[in-house]
């Protein structure tokens, strides 16, 4: 980049005065009218292991909730285990640390975490219940929890169903792409409970609750999304209706519901269209939770910068950040977060368990990290969206480029050349930049089953 785009990062940077939850955030306030219009958030991350990700996203998830009506942070986590951590963010139910544990991704066990979830829960008891902040994840796979509660509820209302759990018991712990199921057994069983539960709502509801069926109906809609995930192709050939496509279609359709109530990503046909799975509003997946009535304020997501993104990755696969973009236009806002050297937690490629390693990294001038940290000093936020795309020195914003990137487990050598392209513009409305990244802080492991 020229010298006449380092003049515009200097005049266009905002500086962040801290990166600590709970400061001041005078510094935060431009981004309201950057975001006065605005119904997604999109909060970025190059790596799931740094601290200043977790700190810098905890302080802007304040600011969107006590300035903004933010009541939802919609997490790349577990749809199913996330309804746990929302229980105890609402109404104080259970034990956070376990909870965060049982959402089965190590990313997440972390201090920093822990902090974001215990804020939530300080910040509800203050407020009336309609703007009470929830934690609620997006992600179809890992659905230990709706496995056995579906189980349980089937229990008590119709025992001859109950059997057909012992087939979707595979979804509790199963990773997308696990294996083919040529003859979706798995899935025609989830779709069957779930238009079972779905079609004899009403006589369930007055043997238990309303709420009580309508949370089994939801449960049973998570396993839906599952076990389509379980079973899709992992082939990066088909990168309409492979496992990441699913999964990120899966995963804007859930903040779409979130958003406006609406359970169509603007992807016509659903995730499940493009191959021979069916639609992902088949047979009992029909829109949506009855939670997902839609927000005032903006919903905040928090996922990878290859998620959040507007465009695409891995081979041409639609990011959920583009299905959003499709869907909500200028109403998602994609703020991608970027590091200039340091050291980050990510777990060796060959490693399943455990909380990860720390792994270090320079400043790279063959990276767009690199010319964010010559142009300006430390720590800071430009929105790309003031831009003029006749400026000299905004042509850069639209010139493709490379951004580090890194997902939670790395190659223990190789991983310092991990570059994914970029444009800017094209990828991300705004950009954070961390001066220098530090290590994610794990948690006690309680579980050592955890995966």
């Amino acid at each position: 980049m020229s010298d006449a785009a380092d003049r515009w990062l200097a005049a266009h940077a905002r500086t962040l005065d801290t990166l600590d939850p709970g400061a001041p955030y005078a510094d935060l306030e431009p981004l309201r009218g950057v975001l006065r219009d605005v119904k997604i958030v999109g909060l970025g991350e190059s790596t799931h292991g740094t601290r200043e990700f977790f700190r810098l996203k905890h302080r802007v998830l304040e600011f969107l909730v006590r300035d903004m009506g933010c009541t939802v942070l919609a997490m790349e986590a577990g749809e199913s285990a996330a309804r746990a951590v929302d229980a105890y963010v609402c109404h104080g139910v259970g034990d956070p640390i376990r909870l965060i544990t049982r959402l089965g991704f190590w990313t997440w066990r972390t201090e920093e975490m822990l902090d974001i979830v215990e804020w939530m829960r300080a910040h509800n008891l203050g407020v009336p219940a309609d703007r009470r902040v929830r934690f609620v994840g997006i992600d179809p796979q890992l659905s230990a929890d709706s496995v056995a509660a579906l189980g349980s509820y089937l229990g008590q209302v119709a025992p001859e169903r109950a059997a057909d759990m012992a087939e979707l018991e595979v979804l509790a712990r199963a990773r997308p792409g696990t294996g083919p199921d040529p003859e979706q057994r798995l899935l025609h069983r989830a779709r069957s409970v779930a238009g079972f539960l779905d079609d004899n709502r009403a006589k369930f509801a007055e043997l238990t609750s309303p709420q009580a069926a309508a949370e089994a109906v939801e449960h049973a809609r998570i396993l839906c999304r599952s076990a389509d995930l379980v079973t899709r192709s992992l082939d990066p050939g088909s990168p309409q209706d492979n496992v990441f496509a699913v999964r990120d279609r899966y995963m804007a359709e859930a903040v779409a519901r979130l958003t406006d109530g609406s359970g169509d990503s603007g992807d016509k046909g659903g995730s499940g269209d493009s191959g021979d799975k069916g639609g992902s509003g088949d047979s009992g997946d029909k829109g949506g939770s009855g939670d997902s009535a839609g927000t005032a304020g903006p919903v905040a997501l928090w996922a990878h910068n290859g998620h959040i993104a507007k465009g695409t990755y891995g081979n041409g696969v639609p990011a959920l950040g583009s299905h959003l973009r499709a869907r909500f236009g200028d109403g998602y806002y994609a703020l991608g977060l970027l590091f200039g050297k340091g050291s980050f937690r990510a777990r060796s490629a060959n490693r399943t368990q455990g909380p990860g390693v720390r792994h270090r990294i320079g400043t790279s001038l063959r990276c767009v990290e690199g010319r964010l940290a010559a142009a300006v000093p430390g720590n800071y936020y430009v929105d790309l969206r003031a831009a003029d795309p006749s400026s000299d020195g905004a042509r850069w914003l639209r010139e493709p480029s490379a951004q580090r990137s890194f997902g939670a487990a790395v190659p223990r050598l190789t991983y310092r050349f991990h570059i994914a392209p970029l444009t800017p513009a094209e990828d991300y409305d705004g950009l954070a930049f961390v001066s220098r990244s530090t290590c994610s802080r794990p948690l006690p492991d309680l579980d050592p089953e955890q995966p």
